[in-house]
């Protein structure tokens, strides 16, 4: 068995695009616009898995844009993507400073949560051992949910 990768649906395309690529940093391996059934599928990966997604088309993150709008409920019922980055307060200060919010903040220099337009958890760890506790993080609210 091999994971393959994780389909969410999205309301906005531009929107998604600009957060899961511009904001976090993910990259488009592929995509694929079906006419006859009227959504477009985009294959994300995080930088340090683009070769391999390229090669064996795994692991990656699926979009479906359905054509016709739809509303969608239950993002928080779904759980969460998990990215493991290099530097938690550097990621979350470049998302911040992006516009997005930090949900749950690391104040633990280890663990911290934002959210997708959609409302998709996305969870974000870092690499090997917890960064010292540091500020504004250490002190920081949660906000809203995760």
């Amino acid at each position: 068995m091999q994971y393959l990768h994780t389909m969410v649906r999205i309301s906005d395309l531009d929107a998604s695009l600009d957060f899961y690529c511009d904001k976090l940093g993910l990259v488009e391996i592929r995509r694929r616009e079906s006419e006859r059934g009227r959504f477009t599928l985009v294959f994300l990966a995080a930088p340090d898995d683009a070769e391999r997604a390229r090669d064996e088309q795994a692991p990656m993150l699926e979009l479906t844009w359905n054509w016709d709008p739809e509303t969608y409920t239950g993002g928080r019922n779904f759980g969460h993507l998990a990215y493991r980055v290099d530097d938690i307060y550097a990621t979350c200060q470049r998302l911040m400073d992006a516009g997005i919010t930090i949900n749950r903040p690391p104040r633990d220099g280890h663990m911290a949560f934002v959210r997708s337009p959609d409302g998709i958890s996305i969870e974000l760890l870092q690499a090997g051992d917890p960064l010292p506790e540091q500020e504004p993080w250490a002190s920081m609210e949660n906000t809203g949910t995760w």
